[in-house]
């Protein structure tokens, strides 16, 4: 699959020399930055090309927030520059590369290539749902209870994923993750735009971290969303059946329930935690806790240091 490249410009002879330029990548093109971001959020490309002029002031607030953010901050962007265009300072524009207009042509197969090659090597991200992994999870955990903040993390992984991959194959079930991915992103940031973080653990275990007060209605609604879309995935006879029939870890043939959806949810609201590890620890019991219901379901750790109970 070639990589993913957007492209953003006004001028049509530019977007023109750039399509032909990289016809090796899967191109997508767009007049300006606010159009290209819906895509941007849900299918994270693996590059952007921006022409940027004197008064984008607006393009260069978006690239900002986007190299700023914790999830979109590591997609690399390269700018293309009028020829008579000055940056005071490159902690005011944050992109990874640019290039002058007038030697776009010579220079910008090379630039992208590198951009790509650079980005591969040193970008800690989960190559099928590109989410952060976790290095960058951990450091977002600690880094919150290092500075204070009070936060929720949710840690959600898919039931009777196994059995299907087995019935479906890898292909399948690859889909199956990538959708989870996008679902549990999408959501996030529209509860919680700023402040907000989703990550990939790897298989089929996912965090996200927001606003005590805002993460059970996520949970809620990931999980709304989530019973609708993943039928979809079965054959039309498992799906009426409401079961697949597969094999256990043991080898066994079995009959498994379609998949659901668990989320364990810890926060530092009512106890306090020194070290991320503590707090993965108690988002794991909840998760586990959740999986003792029917279907899909979160469980939220309600305890104090001096009160012991579960809710």
């Amino acid at each position: 699959m070639n990589d993913s490249v957007v492209v953003i410009s006004s001028d049509i002879v530019l977007t023109s020399i750039l399509e032909r330029l990289l016809s090796a990548f899967d191109v997508t093109t767009f007049k300006d930055i606010t159009a290209s971001l819906d895509l941007i959020y849900n299918r994270q490309p693996n590059l952007v090309v921006i022409e940027i002029g004197r008064a984008d002031a607006p393009a260069v607030r978006i690239i900002n927030d986007l190299k700023n953010d914790p999830v979109f901050g590591r997609l690399p962007i390269i700018a293309i520059f009028g020829d008579d265009y000055s940056v005071d300072s490159w902690n005011e524009l944050l992109v990874d590369d640019f290039v002058w207009r007038s030697d776009m042509e010579r220079k910008i197969l090379l630039r992208v290539q590198l951009c790509l090659a650079r980005a591969e090597r040193v970008v800690e991200i989960n190559p099928l749902t590109r989410l952060p992994g976790n290095i960058t999870i951990s450091r977002q955990i600690m880094t919150r209870l290092d500075n204070g903040d009070t936060f929720a993390l949710a840690y959600a992984d898919l039931d009777f994923f196994k059995p299907f991959n087995d019935k479906y194959g890898f292909g399948r079930g690859d889909e199956v993750l990538k959708m989870v991915g996008r679902l549990i992103l999408n959501i996030v940031r529209e509860q919680q735009p700023q402040g907000s973080f989703i990550g990939h653990i790897g298989g089929d275990d996912f965090v996200f971290i927001m606003d005590v007060d805002k993460v059970e209605g996520t949970a809620t609604q990931i999980i709304s969303y989530y019973k609708q879309i993943v039928p979809t995935f079965y054959d039309m006879d498992d799906r009426q059946r409401g079961s697949i029939v597969s094999v256990d870890r043991e080898g066994r043939q079995k009959s498994f329930p379609l998949m659901s959806i668990s989320i364990g949810i810890a926060h530092n609201k009512l106890r306090s935690f020194v070290h991320y590890g503590e707090m993965v620890e108690v988002a794991s019991e909840m998760k586990k806790h959740a999986k003792g219901k029917k279907g899909s379901a979160y469980s939220i750790d309600r305890r104090t240091l001096s009160k012991k109970k579960e809710s």
